[in-house]
């Protein structure tokens, strides 16, 4: 059901942007991870006073009913002038109480809880989603989702159980030394006491409990990363067999979790014993003094039940309030857990006033361009591969380059800078003119279209993976999208375990359903559905079989025509029709011309023309 149906629903808007980027220190976070929602929280905190204030009246009402009744007598205590207070009494008990202790309820559960979940998840997974490859590349994927979840949880957890808990103690103690002030200044005092007492044991024990709860939190989350990853992995390790290394490195990182809880539980069972010693001195302290007060006549019957009853709800409360505090305080160090792994500036952010991209001709070109991710500007080194050195290209509109060279030569490098995933050490590149760094990244990616040799299928439908290329394209084109891909027939004949079936099957995790090369089939289909001035291909029929490549290749010459095409491959023999090719080697470019040409140049390319096997560079061809 909507939540438009509650209107306690919509004090927090649970989608409201985030002001900015994350800060990256712990109370400035914390404050970004709730902004917007300050008006709903303090509504919440306000209602929770309210209730927090009825543990006072219980007490004080229940002091009024027992004074009146003894000094009335028997036979008095039901006397016309007497009923007031019994009224009072049950107004408050079966009326007032009910219903600000429910409302407190609600606004916990469906005000604040509902919201601040979604809203901060929300923020945490727009902000991770804007990092850099690099990000991703370093970390396990099963880690940085449940570091997203653990922040959100943790904050959400943060604001009910402050808002639920704080502000009703709060209350409770303002209220207890209203009370007690009433009765005499001495057993004021005496409270005063086991409270500073109480706050000196909560300032000891929270911080050493938050240190641990991140601790804790941190093995969790590798503990998690761990089994995520092999199970992401699952056929690698069926095949090697390596079931038995994989749980023992399972055990190792929930040996780990283990210690790291056990030091948790310690800590945490000292701090109760402490505590629950504390809070059983003060029924103590302030009955014992209510009845000496009475005893000397300055304290009524009624003073010495509200003392006690308040003593005794007090000592209550606070075991529940400490319990919460250390909640809150671990929760607090997951938060921070969580600020530290995914708020680093790992990203390649558009520059203030960046403008969308317009390719009416699809040129490109990389000026004195080097990038050699961070290892500083010397060319790369046969020990050292990736990145490439002042690399000087213009690929001209409608050209289809080819690319070839040995595994670390800069292919991908190169293609990676034209997509902006990393940003640029030295040079420019290009397009129409139009610098990379001065376009928004969206508008450069949409008129791009690539297929890679490592396909990237969701866990979602046929369709929605075909459609990711294009959202708004209708049925029709989309079939014929996936009619020239050759993909059509397979996925009509498809299947899930829910058994949707065609286009609606769903493909399973990174499309684990289907064959290398059915999935490379979908890939294209995506790529010629969105039909972008630019394409990459980056080995993109490479596991497809002959057959198959060649019903695909023509279909390919199709979407190639009018476009800009940059041809990643070590088949050769799929390059032999490119406008050029280009051969690159330790991040340079060594040679660049027509198939036909670099054959007669009797160079690199004619090297690993001569001594690749069924149309591959081997890796001795780069020697």
């Amino acid at each position: 059901m909507s939540a438009k149906w509650y209107p306690l629903g919509d004090w927090i808007d649970a989608f409201r942007p985030a002001p900015g980027a994350p800060p990256q220190t712990l109370g400035a976070f914390m404050r970004w991870c709730l902004s917007g929602a300050w008006p709903g929280l303090w509504a919440a905190a306000v209602v929770s006073i309210f209730a927090g204030t009825l543990e006072v009246f219980n007490a004080y009402i229940l002091g009024k009913v027992i004074d009146v009744t003894v000094s009335s007598g028997p036979e008095g205590a039901f006397a016309w002038e007497n009923l007031w207070v019994y009224a009072l009494a049950l107004a408050f008990f079966l009326v007032a109480r009910p219903l600000i202790m429910a409302a407190s309820s609600a606004t916990n559960s469906i005000s604040v809880q509902p919201n601040v979940m979604p809203m901060v998840l929300a923020r945490l997974h727009r902000w991770t989603l804007g990092q850099s490859v690099r990000f991703f590349d370093d970390d396990f994927a099963g880690r940085i989702a449940q570091k997203q979840m653990q922040a959100a949880r943790a904050m959400t957890d943060v604001a009910a159980e402050t808002i639920n808990v704080l502000f009703f103690a709060l209350a409770s103690l303002i209220g207890t030394f209203l009370l007690l002030a009433s009765i005499d200044w001495k057993i004021n005092a005496i409270f005063a006491v086991w409270l500073c007492a109480y706050i000196a044991l909560i300032w000891y024990f929270l911080p050493r409990i938050r240190a641990r709860a991140a601790t804790r939190a941190g093995a969790r989350a590798a503990s998690s990363g761990q089994i995520v990853d092999t199970i992401t992995n699952i056929k690698t390790v069926k095949l090697f067999a390596r079931a038995d290394f994989e749980n023992e490195a399972a055990q190792k990182s929930l040996g780990h979790l283990r210690d790291t809880s056990l030091t948790f539980g310690y800590i945490s069972a000292r701090f109760r014993f402490w505590l629950m010693t504390l809070a059983g001195t003060l029924p103590v302290l302030l009955l014992g003094a209510t009845l000496f007060l009475w005893k000397n006549g300055m304290a009524t019957e009624g003073d010495i039940v509200s003392a006690g009853s308040i003593a005794v709800r007090i000592a209550q409360m606070t075991g529940w309030v400490s319990f919460t505090l250390m909640t809150i305080y671990s929760n607090i160090g997951e938060v921070e857990d969580g600020m530290a792994t995914l708020t680093p500036r790992i990203r390649v952010d558009d520059e203030p006033g960046a403008q969308d991209l317009a390719v009416p001709n699809g040129e490109i070109a990389f000026q004195n361009v080097t990038f050699t991710y961070g290892r500083g500007s010397e060319p790369v080194a046969k020990g050292n591969p990736g990145g490439i050195h002042d690399v000087n290209l213009t690929i001209h509109a409608g050209e289809k380059l080819g690319i070839v060279g040995a595994s670390g030569a800069g292919k991908s490098t190169l293609v990676s800078l034209l997509l902006r995933l990393y940003r640029g050490e030295e040079g420019r590149v290009l397009i129409d003119g139009q610098d990379l760094e001065h376009v928004t990244q969206a508008s450069l990616r949409r008129n791009i279209g690539m297929v890679t040799q490592e396909t990237a299928m969701f866990n979602r439908s046929a369709r929605d993976n075909i459609r990711y290329g294009r959202p708004d394209a209708t049925e029709a084109q989309l079939i014929a999208a996936a009619e020239k891909a050759e993909a059509h027939d397979f996925i009509l004949n498809l299947k899930d375990h829910r058994g949707r079936t065609g286009y609606d099957a769903y493909l399973g995790e990174r499309g684990v359903k289907l064959s290398g090369g059915q999935r490379q089939r979908i890939a294209l289909a995506r790529a010629i559905l969105k039909d972008a001035p630019i394409l990459v291909l980056d080995e993109a029929t490479s596991a497809l079989d002959s057959e198959v490549e060649a019903s695909i290749q023509t279909a390919l010459h199709r979407v190639m025509e009018g476009k800009t095409v940059l041809a990643i491959a070590h088949r050769l023999s799929t390059l032999s029709e490119m406008d050029r090719i280009l051969v690159m080697d330790h991040g340079r470019i060594a040679e660049m011309g027509t198939h036909d040409e670099l054959l007669a140049k009797g160079g690199l390319y004619a090297r690993f023309w001569d001594r690749q096997s069924g149309g591959f560079i081997g890796s001795e061809a780069a020697e």
